[in-house]
């Protein structure tokens, strides 16, 4: 069993810092909002902390899953980042999507720190999160990947090294251009059911069984046609999301049509209110165009 930190108590972070206590670490919890991390001491019996540095002191892992790059920095770096609490040789692990640009200087600024740095962005949603059903891509060296790898897979489905470092950021990029493309699909395949008098279920049903089926389509069509959009993963977050991808596409020169079309239509969802709506509220776009 192994003394950990975990920063950030939101909806994926909070359930994934209890797996761990529950599987025996020692673990002490940041969240910017320090009651939030009281509460979750208080749940799982585990320790809070007001300054991730105080969190990371003695830590042999330090995990983040925050919101964006500048809330890692500013978990990482400074007086009262996690960097200047943690021992020489011990290893951060980024669960936070972000850019594979801030993933190297922080892999690098660790590195002047004697720290180990592996980026380690999560796919499965806030219900992944509690049901430890998420799938980690992973970046880094591979001698810290190793030694992290039985942490995450504590509330892993899957766990994998992809590559040096930034290369589990950049995967996760290939997972939301992916997943924009196919609830844009889903959305539209339902409206056009709709059009033609079709009960949406019965479709689904039947064409959720060959090529067509996916994990959104099982899991998101029903509170899609119910109209029912308050969960699930934040359309701000999927257009931060889309940013990078469309940023890093820029840069390598990839083709990114679709995500940058279907980016434009979460920004119409925005506008009509819906900036916390779960991704699949694109269905919700297409009906309000009737």
């Amino acid at each position: 069993m192994a003394k950990l930190a975990f920063l950030g108590m939101g909806v994926m972070g909070y359930p994934m810092a209890g797996h761990l206590q529950a599987a025996g670490h020692e673990v002490c919890v940041y969240n910017r909002t320090f009651a939030k991390a009281e509460a979750w001491a208080a749940q799982h019996g585990g320790m809070a902390a007001k300054t991730p540095r105080e969190a990371a002191a003695g830590a042999e892992f330090v995990m983040a899953c925050v919101g964006n790059d500048d809330d890692l920095r500013s978990v990482c770096t400074g007086d009262d980042g996690a960097f200047a609490g943690m021992s020489k040789g011990a290893i951060f692990v980024d669960h936070t999507t972000v850019s594979d640009t801030v993933t190297h200087e922080l892999y690098s600024v660790a590195k002047d720190h004697g720290l180990n740095f592996v980026d380690a962005p999560i796919s499965g949603g806030q219900a992944g999160a509690e049901n430890a059903q998420l799938g980690i891509m992973c970046g880094g060296d591979q001698d810290a990947y190793d030694a992290a790898e039985p942490i995450m897979n504590v509330y892993a489905k899957l766990c994998k090294r992809i590559g040096e470092s930034g290369a589990g950021q950049v995967t996760k990029m290939c997972n939301q251009i992916a997943i924009a493309g196919l609830v844009q699909g889903l959305s539209e395949a339902l409206h056009f059911a709709e059009k033609a008098g079709l009960d949406g279920r019965s479709v689904v049903e039947v064409i959720s069984q060959g090529a067509a089926g996916s994990w959104q389509m099982s899991n998101r069509y029903e509170t899609m046609l119910d109209d029912h959009f308050e969960h699930g993963f934040a359309v701000d977050w999927m257009r931060k999301d889309l940013d990078i991808c469309l940023t890093s596409a820029d840069k390598n020169g990839a083709s990114l049509p679709v995500t940058a079309l279907v980016d434009q239509f979460y920004k119409d969802v925005q506008k009509m209110g819906g900036g916390r709506w779960d991704t699949s509220s694109l269905f919700k776009r297409l009906r309000k165009m009737d």
